[in-house]
């Protein structure tokens, strides 16, 4: 993939063209992948993780391990790749997590990964391509 692009502030019919309908779904629409279900949950090849929807690289296989939870699992993003908002939706309080270049849902992160950051990154599949080194 290239370079990200930047400029991401598309209408939601530009956005309906890029994205599949499940893409679209989660990246724009806040909604989640089923459990073990997403195409990344087991990988384990060196590389980079890229957003779906800009091609911003968000995070390094590297910082990936398996933490049990059926998603894609981070303790830690690229330098500013990613912006975390509340969410108090579905009757409980967490940390969303979205692009930083083009504000799409990505998942949430909780504080309860290893070290050294002990954050878990809890990401859905679809909003990620995964690119080789």
């Amino acid at each position: 993939m290239s370079e990200p692009d930047t400029k991401p502030n598309r209408s939601d019919e530009e956005w309906r063209e890029q994205l599949t309908e499940e893409e679209y779904e989660i990246l724009r629409e806040r909604g989640t992948e089923a459990r073990f279900s997403g195409e990344h949950v087991n990988r384990d090849d060196d590389g980079v993780y890229r957003c779906k929807g800009c091609g911003e690289i968000l995070f390094d296989s590297e910082t990936k391990y398996d933490s049990g939870c059926g998603w894609p699992s981070f303790y830690a993003a690229e330098n500013d790749a990613v912006e975390t908002r509340e969410d108090t939706r579905h009757g409980m309080t967490r940390t969303e997590v979205v692009c930083a270049n083009c504000e799409g849902h990505l998942g949430h992160v909780f504080s309860d990964g290893p070290e050294p950051t002990g954050k878990r990154f809890c990401i859905n599949s679809v909003a990620l391509k995964f690119e080789d080194e």
